[in-house]
């Protein structure tokens, strides 16, 4: 009987942490179908936007990878990192010549999303671009 109650535990915990995709274009452990991503729209370069989020992430946590996807006129930078022991993506491209999209993504250790860290890295950006 604790064997059928412990195959089904598992059977339960293998449904409920999947593959999920990280803005990066590379994919991670953590819980599906929950949000965890926020994307803002500046009326910036892409070179000014990127600058001010690899400061903050630098100021929050730490920088473990720099990427840069799709290099050419649609070019899109990533910043990967920690900040508050939780897994964090930053997403950088332009939308139109003036117009950068920033989506930011965080997750904790366990695979659940960080919603409030991303909205308060969102807006750090945001803040750090009015300077």
């Amino acid at each position: 009987m604790k064997t059928k109650i412990l195959a089904a535990l598992l059977g339960t915990l293998v449904v409920a942490v999947g593959c999920i995709s990280t803005v990066n274009d590379r994919s991670t452990a953590g819980v599906p179908f929950v949000k965890d991503k926020l994307e803002n729209r500046y009326e910036r370069p892409v070179s000014q936007v990127y600058s001010a989020s690899v400061e903050v992430v630098g100021r929050l946590g730490t920088i473990a990878r720099e990427s840069v996807i799709n290099p050419g006129t649609n070019e899109v930078k990533t910043i990967e990192g920690k900040v508050s022991e939780r897994k964090v993506w930053v997403r950088v491209q332009a939308v139109d010549p003036n117009i950068t999209a920033v989506t930011v993504q965080a997750r904790t250790s366990g695979g659940g999303a960080d919603i409030l860290l991303t909205h308060d890295i969102a807006t750090q950006i945001a803040l750090a671009l009015t300077k």
